[in-house]
């Protein structure tokens, strides 16, 4: 598993590089949020160990981002910060888990193991902001409501929810969620977003399929 280590303190970093290093992991450290936030984006990490204290603000931002953009991805928050209303607010922006520092590293390894597993049992969701999609049973919901989709439709919103917080050009949807016989110049991925943005995203307040002019598609909860 590839573990993305957000830590300024060098010794600390250097320990969890090692120790789960020596349980078979991939550690990537970064030193603080903007080395994290390229680093989520090139290294594609598996689970997320963060500390709060960091030199650039607090590591929940990174958590924050993560969450409005539909990211699934374990966040196992490590911090000095031990106070119970400080452990709760780290709960409630989106982290799974919360350790106080000083911790033990078998207690932390154990932790990382219980995240990797949760994720795994919630492999056939993806959840972006308020959109559930169920791809084993191929069924959507939004705000708790069944979204009725036809199966094209379906395929073309589970492709996107997979790429979710990226835009995806139409060329690419034509490609993957069409057949390549189809004419390039065809306006078909257009007419089907059109359908899908009004079954999910009307009545919403919060809309979370959106255009990106002359590049293609995204979905993702906007701040």
């Amino acid at each position: 598993m590839k573990i993305l280590v957000v830590e300024d303190d060098p010794r600390i970093a250097d320990l969890l590089r090692r120790g789960l290093g020596e349980e078979g992991h991939i550690v990537v450290v970064a030193p603080d949020l903007a080395t994290a936030r390229i680093a989520v984006g090139t290294e594609a990490p598996d689970l997320i160990t963060l500390d709060r204290a960091l030199p650039d603000g607090d590591g929940l931002e990174l958590v924050r981002a993560l969450r409005r953009r539909g990211e699934l991805t374990p966040v196992l928050v490590l911090t000095a910060k031990d106070r119970v209303e400080e452990r709760v607010a780290g709960l409630l922006e989106g982290a799974d888990d919360y350790l106080v520092k000083p911790f033990a590293l078998d207690e932390l390894l154990a932790r990382i193991t219980a995240l990797a597993r949760r994720a795994s049992l919630g492999a056939g969701r993806i959840t972006i902001d308020d959109l559930v999609l169920d791809t084993e049973a191929l069924r959507v919901f939004r705000g708790g409501v069944e979204v009725r989709l036809t199966a094209q439709e379906f395929k073309l919103l589970r492709y996107l929810a997979e790429h979710r917080g990226r835009v995806v050009s139409r060329t690419r949807l034509l490609e993957q969620v069409w057949d390549t016989q189809h004419d390039p110049g065809t306006n078909i991925v257009d007419v089907y977003v059109s359908y899908v943005r009004a079954k999910i995203d009307r009545g919403h307040r919060t809309p979370l399929l959106h255009t990106v002019r002359g590049m293609g598609f995204v979905l993702e909860a906007r701040a």
